[in-house]
């Protein structure tokens, strides 16, 4: 029998919740009031928290000096193309897995986690030369498969783990009313899985957008996204702290902003299966 959460309880708990998520936030939250700043402000010491002259110079140098609107566009095009990739050969097999299992099903989902422990320099030198043989370097296409394939693992776990939840049974009662296999997917499975389909297309769309390693290798020009529009902003002559702040700020703006108004679509296809 549970225990039922005293007053001070839950109070501490909530304390302990804000204050954990305040921590999390204070990075951002430094780097957005730091785009404010002027150079010498941004450097000031003792740190200036709000004292400060607000200012747009550095935004206004930003837009100048960098075509934002061509880096923003490159990110979008990736992060969708690679999700929209992603689901597309993660949906089936996921789907192999959850409801024709194997023998090897199990070490076939351990293998493919085991590759995100593979540091990513190890094989850069091999993706590199191949992409020159497919005249792929600093090309859209080129990072769409990329971050398709890096992020496919967490995509197929996550879809695994939500097909798991619904009852084979309802599948088997399709086939026998006549369904094929395309309708069972898209017109019985795909629908009692959106919101684990959903969360899972956020977090792939998150984590291609927020990946540095792959996009500042792989790009020069025509196809860098904001992560090499963040880098841009590091120089020999050193670092212009309220510059890359500002820049920083642009870059993060539309992934947080899409992260708040689906943050209870994300919350509710994370938990999804948790409680029966």
């Amino acid at each position: 029998m549970a225990r039922a959460v005293t007053p001070q309880r839950k109070l501490i708990n909530t304390g302990l919740a804000w204050a954990i998520g305040l921590l999390i936030f204070f990075p951002i939250l430094w780097t957005i009031l730091t785009s404010f700043k002027t150079e010498a402000q941004a450097i000031a010491s003792p740190p200036i928290f709000l004292g400060f002259d607000w200012t747009l110079e550095n935004y206004g140098v930003v837009m100048e000096r960098s075509d934002y609107g061509r880096f923003l566009m490159n990110s979008i095009i990736i992060a969708g193309g690679s999700t929209i990739l992603g689901l597309i050969v993660a949906v089936p097999a996921a789907w192999s897995m959850a409801f024709v299992p194997s023998r090897r099903t199990k070490d076939i989902l351990l293998w493919m986690l085991s590759t995100k422990m593979l540091p990513a320099v190890g094989v850069l030198y091999p993706i590199y030369l191949l992409f020159i043989q497919l005249g792929l370097l600093d090309s859209r296409a080129g990072l769409v498969v990329v971050m398709m394939l890096i992020n496919l693992p967490i995509i197929v776990w996550m879809l695994y783990t939500y097909f798991r939840e619904i009852p084979a049974e309802i599948l088997e009662a399709a086939r026998m009313d006549g369904a094929t296999l395309k309708e069972e997917v898209l017109y019985i499975l795909t629908p009692m899985a959106i919101p684990g389909i959903a969360s899972t297309m956020l977090l792939n769309f998150i984590l291609a957008w927020n990946e540095a390693f792959w996009t500042l290798n792989l790009t020069a020009v025509n196809a860098a996204p904001l992560t090499a529009f963040i880098a841009s902003y590091s120089s020999p002559e050193g670092l212009f702290f309220a510059k890359l702040s500002a820049a920083s700020t642009m870059a993060i703006a539309p992934i947080l902003i899409l992260g708040w108004f689906s943050q209870k679509q994300l919350v509710r296809g994370l938990t999804f299966g948790a409680v029966k």
